[in-house]
């Protein structure tokens, strides 16, 4: 949530990057402004007529201790008034706080200069691609054939147990899928990142501090009776673990990694895009997160994408880094780099994983804040997959089939205790 100090103090700046962003009504800063104002008014007027009121009372007490009942009792009556008009005011101020909160929370991060115009995906920027080429069998099939075909990954049962989405991993799919988690965590820990095992139900507080809600809450799965959201991504657990938050400067930065299954509605999605492994409700995902100085998160953010592009170069798989345009940056990110690999079977790019620095966004809805030697100020926070295992898992397949099966990476001998599946 942008600070309404900044909305201030840095008018034009924030108003002509968030011009950037299609669809956002830049009207809305000066809504921002007009409430706080009317804000900064009612509560002027409360703590005037509360500092009027406890003068009075130390003067009803001394007229009481002299005897002149009927002064004091006058003057009992006129503070009855202010008490009044305090309370009325201490509600108005209450009023507009929340219609202030509800307006910020409608406006997006302010996206970084080196965030590219643009409308849609198609307008997002290639910085690198690695590609190479993959040697197909004759008739090279894709991840859905290949899953049934050595019965490692059953979709029509988990359609049966739960619905589309849902799919089922077994033998050596459920241990390529564990092999994967495990590989992602070890690469994350020996880059200097903690492991955490987080809860996978949240409740609104938490949503809030990362930015799911209120925007996204259709996109997650409720329990309604509780209160509380299946996780989206471990982002949400482990980046509200520093909620309410005052960290020694010295300790910064915190690098954390989790693993934990993902659950999304992907409402509305339909067609070849989400056949197989490509869109599923239901996931699993390696998750890294920092807090950060504010003056280090982009050299943060840029070893964060250095780290992610490791591992796929391990995974030997053809990928591209894009950097995302105003159009297709996430609502809580200030830049975002995605990573795509690269289905030589379906011929075309597989998102794995985004890597973005939020800069104070949510560090402001955290109340996440370090204290220096002068002041206290809030963090930075950052997150990416590292990564996330359905598309990756479709790759590996579909990439590394030949005439006697499948061969995996090197890389994954030793998490899998075998190198073919056939």
């Amino acid at each position: 949530m942008i600070r309404v100090s900044d909305i201030r103090n840095k008018y034009d700046s924030i108003k002509n990057s968030l011009a950037k962003r299609s669809g956002f009504d830049i009207a809305i800063l000066k809504d921002v402004l007009k409430v706080d104002e009317l804000k900064k008014e009612a509560k002027q007027k409360m703590e005037n007529l509360q500092a009027k009121s406890n003068i009075l009372a130390k003067e009803i007490g001394n007229l009481f201790k002299q005897g002149n009942k009927t002064e004091a009792t006058r003057k009992k009556n006129e503070a009855v008034i202010l008490r009044e008009e305090v309370k009325y005011l201490q509600e108005e101020v209450s009023v507009l706080e929340e219609k202030l909160t509800s307006i910020l929370v409608q406006i997006p991060n302010v996206p970084n200069k080196l965030v590219p115009k643009g409308n849609s995906e198609n307008d997002n920027e290639v910085i690198k691609e690695n590609l190479f080429k993959i040697e197909l069998p004759k008739a090279p099939q894709a991840h859905w054939d290949l899953a049934k075909k050595f019965q490692i990954i059953d979709f029509e049962l988990g359609n049966k147990i739960t619905g589309a989405g849902f799919p089922v991993y077994k033998g050596k799919g459920a241990k390529l899928q564990r092999a994967l988690i495990n590989f992602f965590l070890q690469k994350n820990i020996d880059a200097g990142y903690t492991e955490y095992s987080p809860p996978y139900l949240v409740n609104e507080h938490s949503g809030f501090g990362t930015g799911q809600l209120p925007d996204k809450e259709g996109q997650m799965y409720q329990v309604q009776s509780d209160n509380l959201y299946l996780i989206p991504t471990a982002e949400v657990p482990i980046t509200n673990m520093f909620r309410n938050s005052l960290i020694k400067e010295e300790d910064l930065p915190i690098k954390c990694t989790a693993y934990s299954p993902c659950f999304r509605r992907e409402a509305g999605s339909y067609g070849t895009n989400v056949r197989g492994l490509n869109r599923l409700h239901q996931f699993d995902k390696v998750e890294i997160v920092q807090v950060q100085h504010p003056l280090n998160s982009y050299n943060a953010l840029n070893e964060m994408v250095t780290h992610v592009e490791s591992i796929l170069i391990d995974l030997e798989l053809p990928y591209r880094i894009l950097r995302l345009c105003s159009g297709d940056l996430g609502f809580t990110s200030s830049l975002t780099y995605d990573f795509e690999v690269y289905s030589a079977v379906q011929k075309k790019w597989l998102e794995v994983s985004s890597v973005s620095n939020f800069e104070s966004y949510q560090s402001n809805r955290l109340k996440l804040r370090f204290k220096d030697i002068n002041s206290t100020q809030l963090c930075h926070t950052l997150n990416g997959s590292a990564l996330a295992l359905p598309r990756i898992m479709a790759a590996l397949l579909e990439n590394n089939q030949s005439e006697d099966g499948i061969k995996l990476p090197k890389v994954l001998n030793s998490y899998t205790d075998f190198e073919w599946i056939n």
